[in-house]
Order: C-alpha cells, then structure tokens, then sequence
C-alpha cells in the first residue's frame, strides 16, 4: 500500500467523531451486521449506516455479504492494525471510556440474541438430523477417526467445505494456522458463528460460498475438508476438483461421506442426490484432482458405512 499524507489525513478525519470510534471498538470485537450496530449503539440505521460508509472510504472497515445479510469488519490488516496499536496506547493513559464500556455491555446482549436464535434453528431441526444420525456409526467414532487421520502432520491453514453448523471447525480451529468455514446455507452460518463465538473462536473466517466456485486462491489451504458434503454435490467431482484446488504442495484433502447404500427416500426427505460413493469413484476422482490416495477407512456400525478417504497434493506440481 502506497502510503502518502493524503491517507493520514482521510483516517484521522474519518475518525474525528465518537461514534465512529465505537464502530471499529465493537467491530474489533466480532463482525455485526449494521442492525445490529445500531442496536449496541442505539441509533438509527440510518445514521449508522452514513458513518459507515466514511469508515468504509477510509478502508478501516470491509463489508461482506452473505445472503441478505452484509457483515462488517475490520479493513486492510496493514492499515488498520497500526492504528488500533495507537488507540490502544492513547487509551491505558486513563481510566476505561463509559461509552465502550456500554457498548461491550449492549454487544453481549447481541452475542446472547445470536445463541438463542441459533438453539431455536437447532431445535426446529432437530429432529431430522437425530433420525439421520441414528442411520450410522456415532459421530464420536467419526470425529476420533478423522483426528486420528489428521494427527501425522499439523493442519496448518484450514478450509471446512460445506462447514454447516461448524463442528469441524470447532475441532481443528484450534489447532490451524488460520481456519475458514465455508457455506451455501447463511442461517446454517448464522448458527455455526453462534456456536464457534461460545468456543471462544469467534475469529474463525466464516464465507457463504459455492463448493463449485470457491473464492479462495490456488494453495490457500494445507488441509480442506469435505465432511458429509459429497452427497448434496450434482458433480461431486468437480466439487473435489475445487477443493483439491486449494491445497498447497504437500496439502491434504479428507472426505468424509457414505459408502453405496440403497436408502432412496434420503433423496426426497434429506436432499441427498447421491446415495454413497466407491472406493473406486474416489480413486478415480483423486487422480483427476493430481491426489494420491493416501487412506481410506470404513466405519460401520449402523444402516449407513461411513467412509474416510485421504489424499495428499504431491509435494511439488
């Protein structure tokens, strides 16, 4: 970033106002959407929306949609944490502002609002989901086995595809270099935020996103995971073709999905549109992704055969 005294001058003036020094408190904090901004700072939408889009031009805040919700957060790393580091050393020279202390306050109440929708979403939902699970092997036994995969080499930069309510995330969040989730479904990101921000990971990256077109670059990730997600895919080849894309040389690729069954009423009552993949499909499918296969596991257990299969990206292309 070209740096010039044009840009000192377009952030000070940016912040030269006390609501707008909230909004980057509260944003460091977590991504909000702009309702709920007002909501902590209790003023109008509109109002906060204008200060806003000067924080916006300044670059000190990004927006991302995600449906018909846009989230805002922090901008330019390079930008913004110099700046916060200054905040930080103007603000221990006396005691705690009473406005940020109301704003951290009214940000819980936020925090909280998101966990209770997320356990209604949860509840509504819950009976589906039970009367899937109980098909196959406990998901303990599927979470042991994928650490159990996973434990030879650190994860490094995570991606969670199709990551749903979070869980991978949850488990292997902690121990990434850098972890990001991504999903079609906002409310099912909605519910994944509620949860991971509990855990305490509430910077965990978390994306609306299409499994066929991932906005993420070439190598961006040592570990991807597919987990239960295969089955949805109308070309699940080249939904693993676009995983397998993210991974730097040396990376790996775990799906985690359902060996052949003849369950048919999954496709109508749980959106599966393929019932189960081969050994063989997947070998074939990780050649054409430039994958080795490296492991495959079978737990079964139940109605449905849980399948685990790892590839690696070879070390150099």
């Amino acid at each position: 970033m070209n740096i010039t005294m044009d840009l000192p001058l377009t952030i000070f003036r940016a912040l030269a106002d006390p609501t707008r020094l909230r909004i980057l408190a509260l944003l460091r904090a977590m991504e909000l959407s702009v309702g709920e901004l007002a909501q902590v700072l209790v003023q109008s939408q509109p109002r906060i929306s204008r200060h806003i889009k000067i924080l916006a031009e300044a670059g000190l805040i990004g927006r991302r949609k995600e449906g018909a919700w846009v989230f805002l957060g922090l901008g330019d790393e390079a930008l913004v944490r110099p700046l916060l580091a200054a905040i930080d050393a103007w603000a221990a020279q006396g005691p705690p502002d009473p406005w940020t202390v109301a704003d951290q306050a009214r940000l819980s109440a936020v925090q909280a609002d998101r966990a209770r929708a997320a356990e209604a979403y949860f509840n509504a939902h819950a009976g589906s989901w039970d009367e899937m699970r109980s098909l196959y092997v406990a998901e303990s036994d599927v979470e042991a086995a994928i650490t159990a995969l996973l434990a030879d080499a650190p994860i490094g930069r995570l991606v969670d595809i199709g990551t749903g309510t979070g869980r991978m995330l949850e488990l292997f969040a902690p121990q990434a270099l850098g972890a990001t989730g991504i999903d079609r479904s906002p409310e099912m990101l909605r519910l994944a935020r509620a949860k991971l921000a509990a855990k305490g990971l509430e910077h965990v990256e978390l994306r609306q996103g299409d499994m066929y077109g991932l906005a993420l670059p070439d190598g961006a990730a040592d570990t991807v995971l597919l987990h239960q997600v295969l089955h949805y895919a109308q070309l699940p080849e080249a939904a693993l073709a676009e995983a397998a894309r993210l991974l730097a040389p040396g990376g790996r690729l775990l799906v985690v999905d359902f060996a052949p069954h003849e369950r048919e009423e999954l496709r109508s009552r749980h959106a599966h549109v393929r019932l189960g993949f081969s050994d063989e499909q997947m070998a074939h499918w990780f050649v054409a992704a430039n994958l080795t296969t490296e492991a495959v596991r079978a737990l079964e257990g139940g109605e449905l055969t849980v399948k685990l299969w790892l590839g690696r990206k070879p070390a150099t292309d």
